[in-house]
């Protein structure tokens, strides 16, 4: 029985021993398996992401081995990079091995700086340029992008086509698909779209509208695409005329059933299918924790999906690399060496993922993806193809979409009644000499507009003319219409076709297809004249003041190089060389000679008068300075006064005309768009225009032709629609258009309200647009047809014109005027000589003393120098003290007394001559005879030698 009881407890005492082991294993196990963090940074706007985050790591876990995956999320505001790198900095202490990034681009940016630091994987969700070494971009490289653009619009054939694009952060995208068409390619216009501060779009999509343009590629986030879609919609972009290709991944998340049965053609892109199994089974998961009755079919966003496949490549990497995670600090230069593994080895991977297959190519760029294409349809967005990198795009239209019905809106076999009015170039009667009749006898721009239509879509049309030629306008008492709207309207026209503008009002009563010519309301007046050249247009290259302070100059100059020539010592020369001690001394710088050097160097010319001192040097040399910059100047501005016309007009926008500018009238056709323009405007320059064109009924016309004679005939302009201006200037070549654009605006062909074949007429017009049809048609009739092109080379050659003696008239006028005064003063001169030398006669017969002298009293004028001759002034001054100084010494008398003497000799300015002094001989000096003007007394010169020499001197005066 002991030992029964001994058995039992050595077996009880076994099972407790192999529990103990069992749990201190399991529990090892436990301790063993590694803790690794992953961190995320999510929007706070973007809560789904951080739930999928978490899902995500969750059904990892189970798979893993000696590890689990743990979830470290932080929130920023959206696009805060200053909260990214500081909350990121603090998470990298928690020994992360891999970050997924934020879906903003600024904050993105930061934390893959901070990470390609630390060398820390970085797994990004976001379609980016450019791919740091640590980082893995699950998302279609922007590059891949453009081409799956392309290759939509090869696969739609599109012909030409719109980009209309978000922001800044889109143009790689943009730039690379225009790169891929190149100069040779399709026409390509590029918009782009952003709120203005009204918080719309719609200024944009109005112009969009009016340029007619059809076809659009929008690039942009899918937040913005909702308004985007809404607010085309209601400025008439959502019509069966009318394309879109969505760039972004996201098509299929946004509310699309507003335009189901719009008739627009929107086109998309998606990388994750709804129609994956395993995407409805993240999405089950992830929303019926939250709400079990949940409408799962709901897709999953592109940047989920992503989140998600990002965990699973995590996953499967540690699977087969071990390593050790590190705490990492921002603040010092320590990195992780297992980052750079760790990511090559993602690169290397190749698994099946939310968003179909996930492979990397050597740049580390996903490749080998599949996209669906997308089509919205009246139930919903459809798949009607795909996309892949080997083959591109190709269409698989489910047999569901494809009608086998019979369209109701095709034209085919159909007649219409086109109802026309005479308007040059759109509806003309042909010039024949035979009778014509029914459609033969028309002809013109909208005639030949109909017969391609016509052509294009099968229907036939028989061509009626609106006899009181009224386009149609509303009466504003009996709320009535008129004219070709008014047969539309009442059934008894089918289309109407003219140079008819679509309004507001207009389309309130009828329906118009897409604009096929668009333009504005001008104004159409004379051509500038020509200026008359003036008389005196040698003058004009300088102002008035500008010639009035050269005349001064001139004078001032002149003066002041006669008063340094009197100052100046070295200015006064002997006259007779032949005489060594001459008695007098000549200065060639008189008053008239000053005035002739001075004229002479203005002119250019030579006065052979050469200033010897320093002083009249210095003056000269200003003085020619100043006369090579001013004739420079001169010369050059003459060139183009004389050679360029001006051009006046006394109006050069509308508000000139609208203020009288010139006393210009103006008008426009009564009952006309352009007159309805302004009676409905609000800006006050138009309003006032109306009032005035209101006021005068006498300047209103009944046709376009009418306005178009007054123009030429009066001083009157005339409002237009600016197609037609272009029209008339290529044939009158005296018109033009003046200032810009008033509005914008287009020609439709109007049919009856809610008409079945408009979309089909809009998409046929697109077509000829598209194919450059409407462009050959409107060169033909605009410059080829009916006088076109007559005023071609009109204009006068940009080379010189040839000068005309109006222009030279002033020039010659001067030369007969200077030639008629230097006649007069020949005449007062020899007059004045006659009667000299008979003064002379009778001096010399009463004093051979006087008549030996020769010299006439004549006052001087004195004048204040320049600026410019200051040195001059100063230098004379100073040769001037010097000479006096040296004299004195010389003549051994007091400075003070010479320089006395010599004040009063300059004071007279009488002269050109004056005495030479020498200094007294020495006792021992030889009996030649010496004399000099203040020797008199002295003794040593002889009466007779003194008469000898002035008889001399006589005899070589003579």
């Amino acid at each position: 029985m002991l030992s029964k009881l001994k058995c039992k407890l050595k077996n009880v005492e076994n099972m407790f021993l192999l529990f103990f082991l069992s749990f201190s294993l399991f529990s090892i196990e436990i301790i063993n398996a590694q803790k690794t963090n992953v961190g995320l940074i999510c929007e706070n706007d973007n809560t789904d992401v951080e739930r999928i985050f978490q899902l995500a790591i969750n059904k990892v876990n189970p798979d893993m081995e000696d590890m689990y995956l743990n979830g470290v999320s932080i929130s920023i505001e959206p696009g805060n990079a200053f909260e990214t790198s500081k909350k990121l900095c603090k998470m990298l202490r928690q020994n992360l091995v891999a970050v997924f990034g934020p879906t903003s681009s600024m904050a993105a940016k930061h934390a893959m700086s901070i990470c390609d630091a630390k060398e820390l994987p970085f797994i990004d969700t976001r379609g980016d340029f450019v791919v740091e070494l640590p980082t893995i971009n699950l998302h279609p490289h922007p590059t891949q992008l453009a081409v799956i653009l392309k290759d939509l619009v090869t696969m739609l054939e599109w012909e030409a086509f719109t980009i209309i694009y978000e922001c800044g952060e889109y143009l790689p995208v943009v730039n690379d698909l225009l790169q891929m068409y190149g100069p040779a390619g399709p026409a390509i216009v590029v918009r782009r779209y952003e709120l203005d501060l009204n918080g719309d779009y719609r200024n944009v999509l109005r112009r969009i509208r009016n340029s007619g343009e059809t076809s659009f590629i929008v690039v942009g986030s899918i937040e913005t695409l909702p308004e985007l879609l809404k607010q085309a919609q209601q400025v008439g972009l959502m019509t069966g005329a009318y394309r879109y290709i969505i760039s972004d991944l996201d098509l299929q998340t946004i509310d699309l059933e507003p335009y189901q049965h719009s008739d627009a053609n929107i086109t998309g892109i998606r990388l994750v299918s709804p129609e994956n199994e395993l995407v409805l089974e993240v999405a089950k998961a992830l929303y019926e924790e939250e709400d079990p009755y949940v409408n799962v079919s709901c897709p999953l966003t592109v940047n989920m999906a992503l989140v998600y496949d990002g965990i699973q490549l995590l996953a499967e990497t540690f699977k087969h690399i071990m390593f050790r995670p590190v705490s990492l600090n921002c603040n010092d230069d320590v990195t992780w060496d297992k980052g750079y593994t760790l990511v090559n080895y993602m690169k290397s991977l190749s698994i099946s993922g939310l968003s179909g297959d996930i492979k990397f190519d050597y740049e580390g760029l996903r490749t080998d993806f599949l996209l669906e294409i997308i089509e919205l349809t009246v139930s919903g967005l459809q798949k009607i193809g795909t996309w892949t990198g080997d083959e591109g795009a190709s269409l698989d239209r489910p047999p569901s979409l494809i009608s086998s019905e019979p369209d109701q809106r095709s034209l085919v076999n159909k007649s219409f009644v086109v109802i026309t009015a005479i308007s040059e170039p759109y509806g003309m009667l042909k010039d024949s000499p035979a009778k014509l009749e029914g459609n033969d006898q028309f002809e013109g721009f909208g005639i030949e507009l109909i017969e391609e239509l016509g052509r294009k879509l099968g229907f036939s049309y028989t061509f009626r003319l609106q006899e009181d030629n009224k386009y149609g306008s509303l009466n504003p008492v009996t709320k009535e219409w008129n004219g070709m709207l008014l047969e539309i309207m009442e059934g008894r026209a089918d289309l109407g076709i003219t140079d008819l503008t679509m309004t507001s009002d207009r389309e309130s009563a009828v329906d118009f297809t897409i604009p096929f010519m668009n333009l504005g309301i001008a104004i159409l007046f004379r051509k500038p004249m020509k200026e008359p050249p003036k008389l005196f247009s040698f003058m004009s290259p300088f102002s008035g003041e500008v010639w009035l302070w050269l005349g001064i100059s001139c004078v001032s100059v002149s003066l002041s190089m006669f008063i340094l020539g009197r100052i100046s010592p070295a200015e006064w020369d002997n006259p007779y060389p032949c005489i060594e001690e001459p008695t007098e001394l000549e200065n060639q710088f008189s008053l008239p000679n000053c005035f002739w050097f001075s004229i002479g160097a203005l002119l250019q010319q030579g006065s052979e008068l050469a200033p010897k001192g320093f002083s009249t040097r210095s003056v000269a040399s200003f003085w020619s300075f100043f006369i090579l910059i001013m004739v420079s100047s001169y010369t050059a501005n003459l060139a183009a006064f004389l050679t360029v016309e001006s051009l006046s007009t006394p109006i050069e926008n509308v508000e000139d005309l609208a203020a009288n500018k010139g006393g210009v009238n103006y008008g426009a056709k009564l009952g006309g768009s352009t007159f309805n323009f302004f009676q409905g405007a609000k800006f006050p320059t138009y309003q006032k225009m109306y009032e005035f064109m209101d006021s005068h009924p006498e300047y209103m016309t009944s046709t376009n032709a009418e306005g178009v004679t007054r123009v030429e005939n009066e001083n009157y302009a005339f409002l237009m629609e600016s197609t037609t201006i272009e029209y008339i200037t290529e044939r009158r070549c005296t018109l033009t258009q003046v200032g810009t654009l008033l509005d914008e605006k287009g020609y439709g062909i109007a049919m009856k309200k809610n008409s079945p074949y408009r979309d089909v007429l809009s998409q046929a017009v697109l077509q000829l647009q598209e194919q450059g049809v409407l462009v050959k048609m409107k060169t033909k009739w605009w410059k080829e047809k009916r006088g076109g092109g007559a005023c071609t080379g009109v204009e006068s050659d940009s080379g010189a014109l040839a000068l005309e003696i109006s222009n030279l008239g002033g020039v010659f006028l001067v030369l007969i005027a200077g030639s008629f005064f230097g006649l007069f003063v020949s005449i007062v001169e020899m007059i004045c000589g006659v009667k000299q030398r008979c003064d002379e006669n009778k001096q010399k017969a009463s004093s051979d003393s006087a008549a030996e002298l020769g010299m006439a009293n004549v006052g001087g004028i004195y004048a204040v120098l320049l600026a410019g001759s200051i040195i001059a002034v100063f230098c004379g001054i100073v040769e001037w003290i010097c000479g006096l100084y040296s004299t004195a010494q010389a003549n051994k008398i007091p400075f003070k007394t010479e320089l006395m003497e010599e004040i009063r000799f300059v004071l007279k300015c009488s002269g050109n001559t004056r005495p030479v002094k020498y200094p007294k001989p020495s006792r021992s000096a030889s009996s030649r005879s010496k004399f000099s003007v203040s020797s008199k007394d002295s003794s040593s010169v002889t009466v007779d030698s003194l008469a000898t020499d002035d008889q001399q001197l006589q005899k070589r005066k003579k």
